[in-house]
């Protein structure tokens, strides 16, 4: 194998992981035009298609899904141990991917990851907003945050942050001409600002618990977002109630622009925890980052 065999198959792994060559492109530092030559000078060397191409998207192939089931974890591994070796250095030194939703990153991720970059500058923090369920290891991710300890069983778990409540909130104009509910059910009846999940089809039920009840209410209302700073300011325009972290919620609870609704029954939700993959060897920037991060 010559080193353009080499790099080409690290671009096929980019390209099948990402199924574009749009995406993959600036991954790899090439055109999109250089990068689909080397993927059909590769199928002509290897003498099978990999590939297959419509305008709208790039998919694998029977061949090209069973070559990258072997090369995916291998060129990880070699990541791992090039990370490994960077640990010989004085200076800890790597870029670190995490994928995360906004609300993780501005209470959790960010505080505590600011001090460390300052510390060790030649660690690099490379933070993706997502609110769907990451596959990190397809996606070449780091780590991943998510509420609670439930991940793969391959992956390993570390809490970040306090349990927090959810919150529903609903400006004083909104509610100065409706009934204020009195139980979740009563949800149904006002217009509720919509969350919609990238890995759920309909929009998300919202959660609620009082002693040992559980319950969810499908809301409905004139407007939806996947993003939750978003629908705190459409409740602070008055188009509906929100759902959101208490903590988000408490500044314009305490200013008045907010009113708390249903604080009864409001849920506590298992803190963060970042998950990564189980190695025998972590690189010193994630094991920093780590360290960094970890809830005490």
């Amino acid at each position: 194998m010559d080193r353009n065999d080499l790099a080409d198959l690290q671009a096929f792994v980019a390209v099948a992981q990402a199924r574009s060559f749009t995406r993959a492109a600036p991954q790899l530092g090439v055109s999109r035009s250089a990068l689909s030559h080397a993927m059909t000078a590769l199928e002509a060397r290897l003498g099978v298609r990999l590939l297959t191409r419509t305008t709208r998207s790039v998919s694998v192939t029977d061949a090209g899904a069973r070559l990258l089931d072997v090369l995916a974890p291998r060129l990880a591994d070699i990541d791992g141990e090039l990370e490994s070796l960077r640990a010989l250095r004085d200076t800890p030194a790597g870029t670190v991917r995490i994928t995360a939703h906004d609300h993780a990153v501005r209470t959790v991720l960010w505080p505590k990851l600011v001090p460390l970059m300052r510390r060790y500058p030649d660690v690099q923090i490379e933070i993706s907003i997502d609110y769907g369920l990451t596959d990190i290891a397809a996606q070449r991710f780091d780590a991943g945050v998510r509420s609670g300890t439930q991940v793969d069983k391959d992956m390993v778990a570390v809490r970040i942050g306090p349990d927090y409540r959810m919150a529903v909130v609903a400006s004083p104009t909104y509610l100065q001409d409706r009934p204020k509910p009195r139980t979740p059910q009563d949800l149904t009846e006002h217009r509720c600002i919509g969350l919609r999940l990238p890995t759920r089809g309909d929009l998300y039920a919202w959660e609620f618990e009082k002693g040992s009840r559980r319950l969810q209410v499908r809301v409905r209302g004139q407007v939806v977002f996947n993003n939750t700073l978003l629908m705190l300011q459409a409740a602070l325009d008055g188009l509906g109630m929100c759902y959101v972290p208490s903590d988000v919620a408490q500044p314009y609870i305490e200013s008045g622009y907010l009113a708390p609704v249903l604080q009864d029954w409001w849920p506590r939700s298992a803190g963060y925890h970042l998950y990564y993959p189980s190695r025998r060897q972590t690189a010193p920037a994630m094991a920093l980052v780590i360290e960094a991060l970890r809830h005490r």
